[in-house]
């Protein structure tokens, strides 16, 4: 796989954004994602801006700034979300959010955009709410994984982030990401919505 460098990466205009949930802000150490957000800018040159939030509050205020004030929106190619959850809901402390009703936060905002969950939400979603998430945001594809492991997934989202960098075509990242990691796409199960 070639690497670009990060003037290549910014002329291609294709940045990643992850809101990851975590259990106290103030309290925080240092994430996992975000160590393996830094190996994938400093090993693929892939541009990435990292927030947390631990309260419904802080997702739809993130969210909210990341649609309205970031001026780089529209360099985002995939928005790369780590929370709890499973089949159509997320949840935030004790609060549950469905699918539905993120796509309304997003509403026409992710035209042509990968909106990839880790495998700390296990993707189990019926056509119908897949369907409307695509139709209501705009985005290109859902993906995440389908099987609940003790490992995060962090090794195969870098992996899909960096083949998603050199392919346009969704089938050739799909069967790269598998071609190059089969048993890790499978023990996680692997799914892919669009």
């Amino acid at each position: 796989m070639k690497i670009k460098n990060a003037n290549n990466i910014l002329n291609n205009n294709h940045f990643i954004y992850c809101l990851e949930s975590v259990d106290d802000l103030e309290f925080q150490k240092k994430s996992l994602v975000l160590n393996s957000l830094e190996s994938l800018a400093l090993q693929y040159g892939l541009t990435n801006v990292y927030k947390s939030c631990d309260s419904i509050e802080g997702f739809e205020e993130s969210l909210s700034t990341l649609l309205y004030e970031d001026k780089h929106f529209k360099d985002y190619a995939i928005i790369y979300l780590v929370l709890e959850g499973s089949g159509n809901q997320i949840k935030l402390g004790n609060y549950y959010f469905t699918f539905e009703e993120i796509a309304e936060l997003f509403e026409g905002k992710l035209k042509g955009k990968i909106v990839h969950f880790a495998n700390t939400l296990c993707l189990d979603l019926e056509e119908e709410t897949f369907q409307y998430f695509l139709d209501v945001t705009g985005a290109k594809v859902i993906s995440g994984y389908g099987n609940r492991v003790p490992i995060l997934s962090t090794i195969l989202d870098n992996l899909y982030f960096s083949i998603n960098e050199e392919e346009d075509s969704i089938f050739k990242i799909v069967e790269g990401l598998y071609e190059k990691q089969y048993a890790l796409c499978f023990s996680l199960g692997f799914k892919m919505y669009y």
